[in-house]
């Protein structure tokens, strides 16, 4: 009777520490098709951009996740998903007429979901060899020329956006 007892605790304590970890496994996916869903829907391109952020902080756990797993054509997929969804996002901002250095709000929020996925794609990049980089590498190449465009259009009036002036005549000695 009391070995009953205690192999039905460890049974109990057994689901309580899987049934956790079971569920967490699919909590990202749900995440996901959650985000992508509001994302869909949403009009606002403000809006729309706010919400990038928080897809694809969902897409590139799962890119890093199929990666690892070594499903390279469904995360691959995944990125495309996301760039696709960048440039939908950078071209209804643009959309709106808006000046991103006066009116920042929408293009600052794309340029850091945009900055954090080529950090997170370099990440995945690593584990990767040559051959199997190529399609990733010319997705990171897009994303880091939306990444330099947005930063241009964001802070248009850097120094290294300036001409540099003309140096000064040489005075003649007297």
């Amino acid at each position: 009777m009391k070995g009953e007892k205690v192999l039905g605790f460890f049974r109990v304590a057994g689901m309580a520490m899987i049934l956790p970890a079971a569920l967490g496994a699919m909590q990202p996916q749900d995440r996901t098709a959650e985000s992508r869903a509001k994302f869909a829907h949403q009009n606002d391109p403000i809006q729309k951009a706010k919400l990038l952020e928080q897809l694809g902080n969902a897409q590139f756990r799962q890119i890093q996740t199929e990666a690892g797993a070594g499903n390279l054509s469904v995360a691959l997929e995944i990125l495309r998903e996301y760039h696709e969804e960048a440039q939908a996002c950078e071209k209804a901002l643009d959309g709106t007429g808006r000046d991103p250095e006066k009116h920042p709000n929408g293009y600052k929020q794309l340029q850091i979901s945009v900055r954090e996925s080529l950090r997170r794609l370099d990440d995945v990049l690593v584990g990767l060899s040559g051959e199997e980089q190529k399609p990733f590498l010319e997705i990171r190449n897009n994303l880091d020329e939306m990444n330099r465009q947005l930063i241009h259009e964001l802070f248009p009036r850097r120094p290294e956006n300036q001409p540099t002036p003309a140096p000064e005549p040489a005075k003649p000695k007297s």
